[in-house]
């Protein structure tokens, strides 16, 4: 089946119902999540709304305060308070959302507005949205999943620039990252409360190993 497709089928038969839908595709790093959210936005053509924990990242000070400890991805690196503000607003119909608060690569504040017809789907990646604070606004959420050494393998080609060299990549995946990712399945149960959780593996190809909303009928 064609996942981003079928989740977009699946948005749009909802709005014609409530008007306002928002999706949460989560999953660890380098699973696909952004790949997937992207082509659920294109297939709704003028109903999508974008948005990315990665616009919602804490200041620098903050997210480090605890060095390389899973706490401190799980915990101190997002603002989960703005996100929940962007999800209440959507949600109420607003017609302006706020869909970022930090420019990462500066460090600064950077706030963005987003314009929100009144129909609209809100489609939104990132790791950890499954949280408990959040889950109960999302209308649709997707759990991608990989093995932990096939997220390390392409964080290794996509994140080498970022950190570096492989070593500081592999050292902050197996000390943080990892660890992070699973201390998020073991404290919120993303496989148990997702609607839909896929395995990205091969991430053109995406095997869906549970649906509770019959996308298998729609992609």
């Amino acid at each position: 089946m064609d996942l981003a497709r079928g989740i977009a089928d699946h948005a749009r038969s909802m709005v014609e119902r409530c008007a306002r839908v928002l999706v949460a595709i989560d999953g660890p790093d380098a699973a696909g999540k952004t790949t997937l959210a992207d082509g659920v936005a294109a297939s709704l053509e003028g109903l999508a709304v974008r948005a990315s924990i990665d616009d919602f990242h804490r200041p620098a000070v903050e997210r480090r305060a605890r060095g390389l400890t899973a706490e401190a991805y799980l915990d101190d690196t997002f603002a989960f308070d703005d996100v929940e503000l962007l999800l209440q607003a959507f949600a109420g119909g607003t017609t302006s959302v706020v869909t970022g608060v930090l420019d990462l690569a500066t460090d600064r504040v950077s706030v963005r507005h987003e314009t929100v017809p009144e129909a609209a789907v809100l489609v939104m990646d990132g790791v950890f949205l499954l949280r408990r604070e959040l889950r109960r606004y999302w209308d649709v959420g997707i759990h991608l999943h990989v093995p932990e050494e096939v997220t390390l393998e392409r964080a290794l080609v996509r994140d080498r620039q970022v950190f570096g060299d492989a070593a500081r990549v592999e050292e902050r995946y197996r000390r943080k990252y990892l660890p992070g990712q699973a201390l998020y399945r073991s404290r919120e149960d993303p496989w148990g409360v997702a609607d839909v959780v896929a395995d990205t593996s091969d991430v053109r190809s995406p095997v869906v190993t549970f649906d509770r909303i019959g996308l298998a009928g729609r992609g």
